[in-house]
């Protein structure tokens, strides 16, 4: 029998028709190090868990083990030293870019496009970073890896700085990503293998046809493979049950969830999830950290969506919860799936997947949609209720078309009564110490409302959320120089980054150059365009 490509890569050989990507190493830092993984993380030797699990061996890994098996009783032994003598921080690429505080805003963010770009001839081996055949873009800070659902709002920026080498590159990275592991995992990190994200592979392909990279016909075979991820055991599940993404209903009904296939702690967040577990005595450990995992999965990591008590993270419950953006974004697959068969001549195949999109469809609107509401909620299968906070996750299914006119423009009212913020759309109603809630604003959130809100016609509050957004993001440029990952919205303070969550605000940002890169070109006379540095505009 034939390898596959993730058999081949394991062993050290190469994918077909890939000749240079080093070999992955898909043993996780945890199944990699055992023991020592688990003194390290919890000893708090770095100040942030994400740090080891980035770090690259200095020596082959089994033989750190050894040692450290053979070392760590005797008298005297220094874990620290240790860690300093066998790994190294992963390098980071040398970059002269020094923020220029008389640029524009387009000009900062066309310039910041090398500094966020990788190569993988740059990859160490044997550190947990999947190698991957071209350059790709990571959102900055932290975060030196490339994430999935990121990555198609930065696109929307490479496209606009007119960057196509860059876009050719993440379409060749993200189909070979595919085609080895089967799924798009959350980043290209082995710890991450065993969950996924926003699935938006296949909004990426409208913009690689669009802007000329590949036709969207091309990658019709890696959409197949990650909707067959998504729906894994579907066919054989009985009413009220569910397998991994896939729950179905009482009237037999499918929805999906976010999942991971593990139930240990994150080993970017190893103690951290220690310790939040710890605080819920009522539920068992594996079950929180599942449910942590899954959160992970959803991108909003974390937010009161999950949780039962929005101030209490050892509440979460993300697996109990069908998210209204995750089912949008797998109807779009499958009608991406029946359009490009439709497109390629098998008449059987998108007869199949038009059935499934009518049904994913039925389904939301008995379960996702709220009369009451008046817009699009989530929804609580184990509980058998709708969550009735708002969340700007309302605005997916307008972005993906499947919207009524009239739902949608019930949703407009309510996102303006509900969620509209002086400087954008807030994420949810609710007010928690994490940082997908009241009152932070992410990019992707606003991008998609403002979309959304056009297509159906709602235009004059589409442009004012985007209005809004560019001058909050332009301010807290025009003060300190930099984009930042997410942006706080209150009125009486202005501008500033945004905050909660369980580390630092970062900067960079891949996703927020992204879409204001393409907010600015579709708003050329708006005031941002001449936002610089040190310089308040009129």
């Amino acid at each position: 029998m034939t390898p596959t490509s993730k058999e081949v890569l394991s062993k050290g050989g190469k994918a077909p028709g890939v000749e240079h990507v080093a070999a992955a190493d898909v043993l996780t830092p945890a199944d990699r190090y055992a023991e020592l993984f688990v003194a390290v993380q919890t000893s708090r030797l770095f100040p942030d868990s994400k740090t080891f699990v980035d770090c690259v061996p200095l020596a082959a890994p089994g033989e750190i083990v050894r040692r450290y098996r053979a070392d760590h009783a005797l008298p005297g032994f220094d874990l620290a030293q240790f860690v300093r003598e066998h790994f190294a921080a992963e390098p980071v690429p040398e970059s002269h870019y020094v923020a220029d505080p008389t640029l524009t805003l387009v000009a900062h963010i066309d310039g910041l496009w090398d500094v966020l770009s990788r190569r993988p001839a740059g990859h160490p081996a044997n550190g947990s970073l999947l190698p991957l055949p071209h350059d790709y873009v990571v959102p900055g800070g932290r975060f030196s890896e490339m994430y999935y659902w990121d990555s198609y709002f930065t696109m929307l920026g490479l496209a606009e700085s007119r960057r196509h080498d860059l876009l050719h590159s993440m379409a060749e990275n993200f189909s070979f990503i595919i085609d080895t592991y089967g799924h798009i995992p959350n980043g290209n990190r082995s710890y991450y293998l065993s969950r996924s994200q926003p699935p938006v592979f296949a909004l990426m392909i409208d913009l690689f046809e669009t802007h000329g990279v590949k036709p969207a016909i091309r990658y019709l075979p890696q959409l197949k493979r990650e909707h067959a991820y998504w729906m894994e055991g579907a066919e054989s599940l009985a009413p009220g049950n569910a397998y991994r993404h896939v729950v179905r209903l009482p009237d037999g009904g499918l929805l999906n969830r976010y999942w991971d296939d593990r139930d240990t702690p994150r080993e970017e967040g190893y103690l951290e999830d220690i310790t939040t577990a710890a605080s819920q005595r009522a539920r068992p450990a594996a079950e929180v950290y599942r449910n942590l995992r899954a959160g992970a999965a959803s991108g909003w990591d974390f937010s009161s969506r999950w949780l039962a008590d929005p101030n209490d993270l050892s509440t979460i419950r993300t697996t109990a919860i069908l998210p209204v953006d995750l089912n949008s974004l797998l109807y779009k697959l499958e009608k991406q799936i029946e359009k490009l068969s439709r497109a390629s001549g098998d008449a059987e195949t998108a007869d199949a997947f038009l059935a499934r999109a009518n049904a994913r469809r039925a389904a939301i609107d008995r379960y996702l949609w709220s009369d009451a509401e008046g817009a699009f909620v989530d929804y609580d299968w184990q509980l058998g209720e709708q969550r009735r906070e708002l969340s700007a996750a309302l605005a997916a299914p307008l972005y993906v078309g499947l919207a009524t006119p009239e739902q949608a423009h019930r949703t407009a009212r309510a996102l303006e009564s509900r969620l509209l913020a002086a400087g954008g759309i807030r994420t949810t109603e609710q007010k928690s110490p994490q940082q997908w809630d009241s009152s932070n604003g992410w990019a992707p959130l606003q991008w998609m409302a403002v979309r959304g809100l056009i297509r159906y016609g709602e235009r004059t509050l589409g442009l004012e959320i985007a209005h809004r957004w560019l001058a909050t993001v332009s301010a807290l440029y025009e003060r300190e120089c930099k984009l930042v990952e997410k942006y706080a919205l209150h009125a009486d303070v202005g501008a500033t980054g945004g905050s909660g969550g369980e580390y630092p605000l970062q900067d960079g940002f891949g996703w927020t150059n992204g879409v204001i890169r393409k907010l600015l070109h579709e708003h050329p006379h708006h005031r941002a365009h001449r936002s610089k540095a040190g310089v308040m505009q009129p």
